[in-house]
C-alpha cells in the first residue's frame, strides 16, 4: 500500500476546483455530495457548472489561474487541459501544503480520487492509486451490485442505539459479538424491507432480554489453505473477520494474514525443523486458555488442520477442556499445490492411487514404509521432506522405483514466488540442491509428473 486511505471532512470548507470543462464538473458534484464550499476557477465554464453558479450552489472566479486563488483552501483539484496549469497549481498547492489532486496525472497529486460506493453514512471508496481508474470503476460496479441500498439505513439504526449499547455492554468485546449478532440476524431483514421502527423495536427488545454475562469463547480451528487466498472457503474468511485473537503458524502466507480481523491480536506459534516457537502441547493448552477468557479463537493453519497439521491433537486438548470448538478444512498442500503445478495426482493413464506422506525426521532418522511407497501406478506426495531428501530418494531406488521415475518438488506452491524442479529420482535431490530450493515445498513422486509440460498453466510473478 503506497498510499494511506483517509476520509476528511470537508463540510463547509473551501475546496479549489481549477478548470472548468466535464472533467470539472463531476469533481465539483462530487464535492458537494460531501458538503464543501466549493470555488470553480476558469475563465469558461460548461453548461452543467454554469447552472451551478446560477444557483448559487458554488462561488466562480472567472479568471485565469494565479496562485492567490488556492489561498484558504483545504483541498485543491486541477481539471485542465492545459499541461502547464496543471502543473502550476500542483506546484502552488504543494508550497501551501494544500492537498492537491491533478486528475489523470498521478505524479502531480498527493492524493487521488477514489471510486466510490455511497450508502450514506456508510462510503466505500476504492482506489488504484491512480494507475488503473478504470478498473477502480469496475470494482465500484461489482460491490454495487452487493450491497443493498438499504445498508445506509442499517447504518442510521445502529448509530441510534450506539450509547444505548455502550450503556449496556461495558468492554469493546461484549459490544462488538452483539453487533455482530444483529447485523446477521432478522433485525437487519426488517430495514432493508423497510419496517425501520419494528427493527428498532425489536433492537430494544433484544437489549432488554441480553444478559450482561460474558460471552463464552470458542476455538475455530481453520486451515489456511496452500497459499493463494482466492483458495480460502467462505467460512474460513467469516472467521478470520469476527475472531478476537489469531493464532497462526509459519505456513500461513503473508496474503492470506492480510484478511484477518486488523485489531485481531495476533500470536505466531510457528514451527520450522528443531526450531518451535512452542511446543505442540503448549500451543493445545494456549488455545482452551484464550477461549475460556471468553475470548473467539482462530487457529489458522497453512494447508488442511487434519493432514500433518495436528489438529486431531488440538481438538482433543479443548473436548478435555469442555471448550467448544469449530473445525473449517482448506484445500491441502497436494492439492493445491499439484495442480497451481499443472502436475494432476490422479490419472487414468498413469495413475490409479495417490499416498500422502510426511518427510519429517524423527530424532534425525527417517522411518517410512519405503515398500508402499515403490508400488507401481501410483502417486507419491511427500511434506517436509526437503532435509531428507537424499535419503528419500535413495531408499526408493533401493526398493525397486526406476531411476528414470518422473519426481517434481514445488516450492510455495500456488503463491507469486512459486517454484518448479523437474527431475527424476535418481538426480532429484542433486537438482533441488544445485536449484537452493527452500521450504516451504512439497515433492511429487510419479508418472503424472511428464503431465506438467502439457499442463502447466500457473505463470507466477504475473500481477
Amino acid at each position: 500500500m503506497q498510499a494511506l486511505p483517509i476520509f476528511i471532512n470537508i463540510t463547509g470548507r473551501l475546496c479549489v476546483v481549477v478548470g472548468g470543462g466535464d472533467v470539472a464538473s463531476r469533481k465539483v458534484v462530487t464535492l458537494l455530495k460531501a458538503n464543501a464550499a466549493v470555488t470553480v476557477v476558469s475563465p469558461e465554464l460548461c453548461l452543467e457548472l454554469q447552472a451551478l453558479v446560477d444557483a448559487k450552489t458554488i462561488q466562480y472566479t472567472p479568471t485565469t489561474y494565479t496562485a492567490g486563488q488556492l489561498q484558504g483552501a483545504c483541498l485543491v483539484i486541477a481539471a485542465t487541459d492545459d499541461t502547464a496549469v496543471n502543473e502550476a497549481v500542483s506546484r502552488d498547492a504543494k508550497l501551501q501544503n494544500i492537498p492537491v489532486n491533478v486528475v489523470d496525472c498521478p505524479a502531480l497529486c498527493t492524493f487521488t480520487m477514489a471510486s466510490i460506493v455511497e450508502r450514506s453514512p456508510v462510503v466505500i471508496a476504492i482506489s488504484s492509486e491512480g494507475k488503473a481508474p478504470v478498473l477502480a470503476r469496475h470494482i465500484r460496479s461489482r460491490i454495487e451490485t452487493m450491497l443493498p441500498a438499504g445498508y445506509g439505513r442499517i447504518a442510521t439504526i445502529a448509530g441510534e442505539f450506539r450509547n444505548k449499547v455502550k450503556a449496556k455492554f461495558k468492554t469493546s468485546q461484549e459490544r462488538r459479538i452483539f453487533w455482530e449478532d444483529v447485523l446477521q440476524g432478522p433485525i437487519v431483514e426488517r430495514i432493508l424491507s423497510g419496517q425501520e421502527e419494528a427493527a428498532r423495536q425489536a433492537l430494544n427488545a433484544v437489549l432488554a432480554e441480553t444478559s450482561d454475562v460474558t460471552h463464552h469463547g470458542e476455538v475455530y480451528l481453520v486451515g489456511a489453505g496452500p497459499g493463494d487466498p482466492d483458495l480460502l472457503t467462505f467460512r474460513a474468511l467469516r472467521f478470520m473477520q469476527q475472531c478476537d485473537v489469531c493464532v497462526y503458524d509459519k505456513l500461513v502466507s503473508a496474503e492470506v494474514m492480510e484478511l484477518v480481523r486488523r485489531d485481531a491480536e495476533l500470536i505466531y506459534v510457528g514451527k520450522a525443523r528443531d526450531q518451535h516457537t512452542l511446543p505442540q502441547e503448549e500451543i493445545n493448552v494456549l488455545l482452551a486458555n484464550l477461549a475460556k477468557q471468553g475470548k473467539r479463537v482462530l487457529r489458522l493453519k497453512g494447508g488442511d488442520p487434519f493432514i500433518f497439521g495436528r489438529g486431531g491433537e488440538e481438538i482433543e486438548t479443548l473436548m478435555e477442556h469442555g471448550v467448544p470448538f469449530q473445525v473449517v478444512p482448506g484445500i491441502t498442500a497436494a492439492n493445491g499445490v499439484s495442480s497451481y503445478a499443472g502436475i494432476p495426482l490422479t490419472h487414468r493413464d498413469y495413475s490409479q492411487a495417490c499416498l500422502f506422506i510426511t518427510g519429517h525426521l524423527k530424532n534425525g532418522v527417517l522411518d517410512l514404509d519405503w515398500a508402499a511407497m515403490s508400488r507401481p501406478r501410483q502417486t507419491v506426495v511427500i511434506y517436509m521432506g526437503l532435509v531428507g531428501m537424499a535419503e528419500i530418494c535413495k531408499q526408493l531406488l533401493v526398493h525397486g522405483v526406476s531411476p528414470d521415475m518422473p519426481a517434481a518438488v514445488v516450492q510455495q506452491g500456488t503463491t507469486q514466488h512459486q517454484r518448479v524442479v523437474v527431475a527424476t529420482v535418481s538426480d532429484l535431490a542433486d537438482k533441488v540442491s544445485a536449484a537452493n530450493i527452500k521450504a516451504p515445498c512439497l515433492t511429487i513422486i510419479g508418472e503424472v509428473v511428464r503431465l506438467r509440460e502439457k499442463l502447466n498453466w500457473f505463470e507466477p510473478g504475473i500481477k
